[in-house]
């Protein structure tokens, strides 16, 4: 029995971290740079843009973002969402912690 409750936890952790996702409304900095071709000037971007005009209705809204195309939207659009939590797992953040750094 414990070791399918320990199956079962580890089973809703993994399923967990596989479905991250950035609220593009809500987001700071470095959680918008988790998403794949938003860098440091991108996610800058996207923040100006949302204090300027306010929330996004949807993930789309991202091509009104100077420096944002059709070919970035699509790249996230799986991993954006302008409702609810933001969720990323410590891999996510930690990787692009270690990018940050080895620019430095």
């Amino acid at each position: 029995m414990k070791n399918l409750i320990l199956a079962v936890f580890i089973a809703l952790s993994l399923s967990l971290n596989a479905f991250a996702t950035v609220n593009i409304n809500t987001a700071t900095k470095a959680e918008l740079q988790t998403l794949k071709g938003i860098g440091a000037n991108k996610a800058d971007a996207i923040i100006q843009y949302r204090k300027d005009h306010g929330n996004f209705k949807s993930v789309n809204d991202l091509s009104h973002v100077k420096g944002l195309g059709p070919k970035i939207i699509k790249k996230i659009m799986k991993d954006a969402t302008v409702s609810g939590k933001t969720t990323l797992n410590s891999k996510e953040m930690a990787k692009k912690d270690a990018k940050k750094a080895s620019k430095k």
